[in-house]
């Protein structure tokens, strides 16, 4: 069985004393009207990570998750975050590729690769990230961009090293724009990056792997989306910074 995930991702928002509050909230809406079943994972601002995995204590619901993770393991990089300081903190999950990071920041796909190898080799989860911007999507080309996407970054790792990966697709043109892809649409691109996973590491392997879309997703779209085969939750941005909105999602699956 797949994990059922919704992770939040709170990007470059709150004060500390914001996100202790909605991370209380959370809590407590979780606690009183969510199963076990589905895994929470609250991807915060790194100078937060203490001290909301601190918050959340043993809680068997909900996770922290970091939003990046540098390529190197130490040294000289000022500003960097490194997969073992993620790791020595107790943090389990890490976001690599959002399309933010590929936008602003260059990050490509040989760079990617490194990172899922560190996240990786440190006994960490990625939440690997892919999708298309508008224009690719217009011209048609969408699935062999999010195909080559899974490839370049993650084909070279061996079945047991994938199955540790959950992936979240994001058409880059639904991300803050207030447009969601359809329900068929995420089912349609899901079923392509499972199928292209089973090309190569065979079909048990591919249907081991948690694939959640990402888009702007709300709680009035949310239970279509998740009902779909294909689509294992959700990687929310501008929804999760809200407490009742992002349990209705969490909720919805």
């Amino acid at each position: 069985m797949r994990h059922k995930i919704v992770a939040g991702n709170w990007k470059m928002n709150k004060t500390l004393e914001e996100a202790q509050a909605l991370t209380s909230e959370i809590m407590g809406m979780v606690a009183d009207e969510v199963n076990g079943s589905v895994k929470v994972v609250l991807c915060v601002p790194f100078p937060y990570l203490v001290t909301i995995k601190n918050q959340l204590g043993a809680n068997a619901t909900i996770f922290v998750g970091a939003q990046n993770a540098s390529e190197h393991d130490s040294g000289a990089y000022t500003g960097e975050t490194s997969v073992a300081m993620i790791k020595s903190v107790g943090v389990p999950y890490v976001i690599i590729g959002h399309s933010e990071r590929r936008q602003y920041f260059g990050e490509d796909a040989k760079l990617l690769a490194t990172k899922v190898n560190k996240v990786l080799a440190g006994g960490l989860t990625p939440i690997f990230c892919c999708g298309e911007p508008l224009e690719i999507r217009e011209n048609g080309t969408h699935e062999s961009l999010v195909k080559q996407q899974v490839e370049e970054s993650l084909f070279h790792l061996s079945a047991n090293e994938l199955k540790k990966v959950v992936i979240a697709y994001e058409p880059v043109w639904a991300i803050g724009t207030g447009k969601t892809a359809s329900s068929q649409q995420a089912e349609d691109m899901h079923a392509v990056i499972r199928k292209h996973l089973a090309s190569k590491y065979g079909a048990e392997v591919s249907e081991s792997i948690s694939i959640l879309y990402g888009g702007s997703v709300k709680s009035d779209n949310a239970k279509e989306l998740f009902s779909q085969p294909n689509v294992d939750g959700g990687l929310v941005g501008g929804a999760s910074l809200k407490s009742r909105e992002f349990v209705e999602i969490v909720k919805a699956i």
